[in-house]
């Protein structure tokens, strides 16, 4: 009886499930009906609307509270069919152990027995099916209602809340199992306790409220008196690979240093062209947005979002100026002032004043201009711009008083005197209005010229009021269009002026760049590759030759005659697969932009490149290092020879993607780890070209999120989304091992999986199970890396079994960190970020205080970063 009440528990749990997922089915539909109207290149700008943003980032909070929800109960209800078969499997056992040695004692486990299920017989009385149906949609009710508040920090308390309590209902009574062994401790019977499981073997972890059990290993006697040190490695950043291009603009400068200096994630990079070194400005605590180059062309100015910290609370963005010879930072600007951050171009120094002023736009609904005084860091005055997007501002050349601003369907021309703006709005007139106005340049005449969403060209003078054209009411000077002037296919996204008077101009959908004479008639044109995507921006090296930014994230160096090479690319979409070489210094990266590249850590350059069907999500390589093995979303993995780049072998388990790829250290097996809560087992022939099925581990209840072997090739761990570890014995038939005990002391040739006893100490007080995306340890075994979801790298030692281990901690991606990887001489860590599209090559050194001692590497440091205090 005490079955059916339970079973009566699950049945209504089911179906809170399957309202709640209905709910979020409809959720995840709306969202990518939002997308689908966004993602235009040509049309949308780098900024776009303001409103669905909001809409958005509002909807996906609520997405993840109900797929978080779903995923604990699913979870607590494996756990509870779990226990019912332990149950079933315990009770015969135990009433012939208490028969066995004491007669009296089976006698009152039958009177438990029957109290227990007579108490559950009336409980499942009181409420029928249709109540459980009623109180699950009305709690459902309630929860949709709430969430319209829109405050996260009270969704995530009431998750912990719920998801504690969902926990505490499989353990609120005492188990029969338990009570049986009271019974039996009580009967002080010799030997009684050998049933018993002394708590000083294994320890116990809680995450959203769930106990994950873990067992020390015989070779630590004392727990309790284990102490947890800094690791004496550390890291230091040697190379950033990755521009954004993507969705910014005006963004990439040539420096008198023969250095480009471009932005991607939270680091700026200034790398120079000849030399192919690096140095980071590494200042900005968030994902930087815009880029100005003071007349000197020394000093910069960077801008960052407002991001938010790991409790949701808003963080305070900034303008930094900082000199690019000695990377220090001369002033902040604005901290606390700007309204989610800094718009994307929206930064610019004076000129006619040799830089005396810097104007700045916020992202803020109301796009506030403010102008700075670039020496003292005060504000002179601010203003509301419009509504809608804006995307480029600047200072006249030759009147510091007058300043321009362009976005949606708008430019306007501002004064700025006495403290004091006032605006003028610029005139189509009997010329059609574009959608977007996306960039603008001085010619050497003065006039305006800007670049819009229609392909055009369009100067702009002052000129006095045309009554005819714009009524009787119209002021006595305006801005109006000389003539327009058809330059593009598509969009013009950027516009150069050069010294000598002549201009360059950006197409979008044509991707050519075309040079212009003063009088804006056409010279010059040349396409760049289509795999590069449009022009985003341009910036002059010197009379022939360009560097040129694109949309598909690329900087290209070339000129009108000799045409144009990539010298910095990166993936477009968001990254999780990354592996590296057992023996060569190269990893490998894939991405949701569905490309697969090769890198080299020695070079610092694209190997090769390629572009699957669907995107790769995770990948390995084989242990004789010849081919690497590519999982992807549709649960289809592909075999790829690292030589001719060839698919050599292909596959498909379930219709799920697959989150992890893992080769036996002997490169006898591969284990394919899925969504579809399955661990896939094959054998691996012919020097990794040939593969058949083995096996399949059943018996996770959630899908699988990361998988490890042991030393011998016999063995798994695995972990899963619901926090359950499981052990596996491969070469015994892929059976699961019961006891977890017996493995305490098995090695592992590898470490990934974020839960067990040895970095019980990676995870933070509160954390909620999601907190750390990925770890590795090193080859030697001294340190583990950790990706955390706060956009930090973290090194702790290894083993850290204890809580609150202390870590180095390194800031640089604007994104949550999705994966960490040591080369194969655990000379350099390779962390990527989600959003951010960003590779950072970590060299790890080592040493005590006052000494810095590098580990083996096989080439040099090429990099420099902007001087910071040491990691904490």
């Amino acid at each position: 009886m005490r079955h059916s009440s339970q079973h009566g528990k699950l049945t209504v749990a089911w179906r809170s499930i399957y309202i709640q997922t209905h709910c979020t089915i409809r959720l995840k539909f709306r969202l990518r009906i939002m997308d689908s109207s966004t993602n235009s290149l040509d049309d949308v700008s780098a900024d776009g609307s303001t409103d669905y943003p909001d809409r958005n980032s509002t909807m996906e909070v609520r997405l993840q509270a109900q797929e978080d929800e779903i995923t604990l109960l699913k979870s607590s209800l494996a756990d509870a069919l779990r226990r019912i078969r332990i149950h079933d499997q315990l009770l015969p056992l135990l009433k012939q152990q208490l028969i066995a040695v004491n007669p009296s004692a089976a006698r009152v486990l039958n009177q438990v027995c029957y109290a227990d299920g007579f108490s559950s017989v009336r409980k499942l009385s009181a409420s029928s099916p249709n109540d459980g149906i009623h109180h699950a949609a009305s709690a459902a009710r309630v929860r949709r209602n709430s969430e319209k508040l829109g405050n996260p920090e009270k969704q995530r308390k009431r998750l912990d809340k719920k998801a504690a309590s969902s926990a505490n209902l499989l353990t609120r009574s005492p188990s029969l199992e338990n009570r049986a062994k009271e019974l039996i401790a009580g009967a002080g019977l010799p030997g009684a306790r050998r049933g018993t499981y002394s708590q000083e073997q294994s320890i116990k972890m809680f995450i959203r409220g769930r106990p994950i059990t873990m067992y020390v290993p015989s070779n630590i006697q004392n727990y309790d008196n284990l102490k947890m040190e800094l690791p004496s490695e550390r890291l230091e950043l040697d190379w950033v690979y990755g521009y954004r291009g993507r969705d910014c603009r005006a963004n990439l400068f040539f420096l008198p240093s023969g250095e480009a200096v471009y932005f991607i994630a939270c680091v700026i990079v200034l790398y120079h062209i000849n030399n192919r070194t690096q140095r980071h400005y590494r200042k900005h605590t968030d994902s930087v947005r815009c880029l100005a180059l003071h007349p000197d062309k020394v000093r910069v100015a960077s801008g960052q979002t407002a991001g938010v910290d790991k409790d949701g609370k808003s963080m305070q963005a900034c303008v930094h100026i900082w000199d690019s010879t000695t990377l220090v930072t001369l002033q902040q600007i604005g901290l606390g002032t700007f309204q989610r951050g800094v718009g994307v171009g929206s930064l610019a120094f004076s000129i006619a004043d040799s830089g005396a002023f810097l104007c700045v736009i916020d992202d803020s609904n109301e796009h506030i201009l403010s102008v700075w005084d670039c020496t003292k860091g005060t504000k002179h005055a601010e203003i509301k711009t419009t509504n809608e997007a804006v995307f480029v501002v600047d200072f006249n050349p030759s009147d510091s008083t007058n300043i321009i601003t362009c976005g949606k369907s708008h430019v306007y021309f501002w004064t700025f005197n006495a403290g004091q703006f006032t605006k003028k709005q610029g005139i189509f007139g009997k010329y059609k209005k574009p959608k977007f106005i996306h960039c603008f340049v001085f010619s050497i005449t003065g006039d305006v010229l800007t670049g819009d969403s229609e392909g055009n060209i369009l100067p702009w003078t002052k000129s006095a009021a045309d009554t005819k054209t714009l009524g009787k009411g119209a002021k006595a000077e305006t801005y109006q269009i000389v003539r327009p002037i058809k330059a593009h296919e598509g969009s013009v996204f950027t516009l150069c002026a050069l010294r000598c008077g002549s201009l360059l101009s950006g197409g979008g959908k044509d991707r050519k760049i075309i040079r212009w004479s003063a009088d804006l008639a056409p010279e010059r044109e040349c396409e760049i590759p289509e795999k590069f995507g449009a022009v985003r921006t341009v910036a002059v090296v010197d009379d022939e030759e360009i560097l040129v930014g694109t949309t598909r994230n690329a900087i290209l160096r070339g000129s009108f005659s000799d045409g144009f090479v990539a010298i910095v690319q990166g993936h477009l979409d968001e990254m999780w697969g990354l592996a590296t070489h057992p023996s060569q210094d190269i990893f490998l990266s894939c991405s949701h932009d569905r490309q697969v590249c090769l890198w080299n850590t020695e070079k610092h350059n694209l190997d090769w490149c390629i572009t699957l069907e669907e995107y790769g999500l995770c990948g390995d390589f084989c242990p004789n290092g010849s081919v690497v093995t590519i999982g992807l979303n549709t649960g289809r993995w592909v075999v790829l020879d690292l030589v001719t780049r060839e698919v050599i072998c292909e596959s498909t388990d379930g219709n799920e993607q697959l989150s992890v790829m893992r080769y036996s250290p002997d490169g006898r097996f591969l284990a394919v780890g899925s969504h579809d809560n399955f661990i896939y087992i094959y054998n691996v022939t012919e020097s990794g070209r040939r593969y058949s099925r083995f096996g399949r581990c059943n018996g996770h209840s959630s899908f699988i999120t990361h998988l490890d072997w042991s030393k011998d090739g016999c063995y798994i761990m695995s972990n899963s989304g619901d926090y359950e570890i499981l052990y596996w014995d491969i070469a015994g038939g892929c059976k699961l091992l019961r006891n977890r005990f017996e493995s305490k002391d098995r090695e592992w040739a590898s470490f990934t999986c974020v839960l067990g006893f040895h970095v019980i100490g990676v995870w933070m007080e509160g954390s909620d199970g999601t907190d750390i995306n990925a770890l590795c340890r090193s080859h030697s075994e001294r340190v583990v890396a950790v990706a955390d979801d706060f956009c930090k790298v973290h090194l702790f030692q290894y083993p850290c079994p204890k809580p609150k281990a202390p870590s180095h901690k390194y800031e640089g991606h604007g994104s949550h960190v999705t994966n960490v990887c040591f080369t194969h001489n655990d000379s350099h860590l390779l962390s990527i970020g989600g959003k951010d599209t960003c590779i950072l090559q970590w060299k790890v050194t080592r040493g005590g205080v006052g000494e810095s001692k590098e580990m083996p590497a096989s080439a040099s440091s090429t990099s420099t970063s902007s001087p910071e205090p040491p990691a904490s």
